[in-house]
């Protein structure tokens, strides 16, 4: 019997990739390169890494919409971030090229202020949304 998810999860699926797309669309436009998306490790996952001459940046990427408990950039758990940190030091040692870099965390948010039928597939572009970047969000 195949999976069967909620469509409530169906949904948040498909905001969290287009709000990924959009951080990195955002992130490109401003010269960085992606170096890696979704990297996984035991302890987590970095939603992307990206880098721009000797900086490297590791993106979490956040999207709410109202009747969320929280706007999307106060939703990152103190637990949240250590398991980025570590994922982001097992990034490191494997691929240890980048070590050298200057390494930050930053969080990229999308906020919508309506409600988002859960039933329909969106496209979110042509909705109202705000969106902010937070750079150095979070350090060691």
């Amino acid at each position: 019997m195949p999976d069967i998810k909620p469509v409530q999860d169906i949904h948040a699926h498909h905001l969290g990739k287009w709000a990924e797309n959009q951080a990195l669309n955002i992130l490109q436009a401003n010269g960085f390169k992606l170096v890696m998306r979704n990297f996984h490790s035991r302890v987590g996952e970095i939603d992307l890494i990206v880098a721009k001459a000797d900086e490297l940046i590791f993106v979490e990427v956040k999207a709410r919409t109202q009747g969320s408990y929280a706007a999307a950039n106060e939703v990152l758990l103190v637990s949240q971030q250590r398991k980025i940190i570590k994922t982001a030091q097992y990034f490191l040692n494997r691929y240890p090229d980048y070590q050298q870099f200057y390494c930050r965390f930053d969080v990229i948010c999308f906020d919508f202020p309506h409600k988002i039928a859960k039933t329909v597939q969106q496209d979110f572009s042509k909705l109202r949304y705000d969106q902010q970047w937070i750079e150095n969000a979070f350090t060691l």
